[in-house]
C-alpha cells in the first residue's frame, strides 16, 4: 500500500518503527507518515531514509503522526529536525500532529518543541502548512526588546544590540528573540 505512494517504500522494514503512509489531497505536496513505535539511535537512519524516500518523492510538506510513537531519544529528536531543515529548505515544512506528552516533554526538555509545528489533529495540521510564510525584506530596521534602539541587519541571524550589548536573533519572518 505504501509504495503505492512512494515507490519502494515498503522495502527492508523495521519492527521497532512501523510508517503507514497517506496522501493528504487537500494540501500539494502533502504526505501523513502515520508513525508507531519508537524512534531513537537504533532505528532514526531507518526513518530519516523513509523520510527521505518522501521527499525525494516530491512530497514537501509532511505531517508526522506521532500518536502511536511512545518513546523518542535525543537521536530522534536530532532526525526530526534535519527533516525539518531539508523540508524548510524546499519551502516545504512539518508537523508534528497527536504527540504523547511524554514524548512531547523530551522536546521541550531538548529545547526543540519551539521550533516545531505541534498540533492536535488533521485540520489544525493542515492550517500550519496552507498559511502563506510572511514575506520580510532585508535589510531590516527592528527594535532592541531590551533597550528599544533602533538596528539594522542586512540578514537574518544572531546580532548584539549596540546599545545594551544584548545578543538577539533576528528569524527569516523579521521576529526578533533573545538570542
Amino acid at each position: 500500500m505504501n509504495n503505492d505512494i512512494v515507490k519502494g517504500f515498503d522495502e527492508g522494514k523495521e519492527e521497532s518503527l512501523r510508517i503507514r503512509l497517506e496522501k493528504v489531497e487537500r494540501v500539494p505536496g502533502c504526505l501523513a507518515l502515520h508513525l508507531s513505535g519508537y524512534i531513537d539511535a537504533y532505528n532514526q537512519h531507518y526513518f530519516q531514509q523513509k523520510a527521505t524516500m518522501a521527499v525525494e518523492e516530491g512530497f514537501t510538506r509532511l505531517i508526522l503522526d506521532m500518536r502511536g510513537v511512545n518513546f523518542i531519544g535525543s537521536t530522534g529528536v536530532g532526525g526530526l529536525v534535519s527533516l525539518m531543515r531539508t523540508l524548510r529548505s524546499k519551502n516545504g515544512d512539518v508537523v508534528l500532529q497527536e504527540m504523547q506528552p511524554k514524548v512531547f516533554e523530551v522536546l521541550q526538555l531538548l529545547g526543540f518543541s519551539r521550533f516545531f509545528n505541534v498540533s492536535d489533529g488533521l485540520e489544525e495540521s493542515i492550517a500550519f502548512l496552507t498559511k502563506a510564510p510572511p514575506v520580510v525584506a532585508f535589510p531590516r530596521v527592528f527594535a532592541c526588546p531590551i533597550c528599544e534602539v533602533k538596528l539594522r541587519a542586512g540578514r537574518a541571524g544572531r546580532f548584539r544590540c549596540s546599545q545594551c550589548r544584548t545578543i538577539l536573533a533576528l528569524a527569516e519572518t523579521g521576529a526578533v528573540a533573545l538570542g
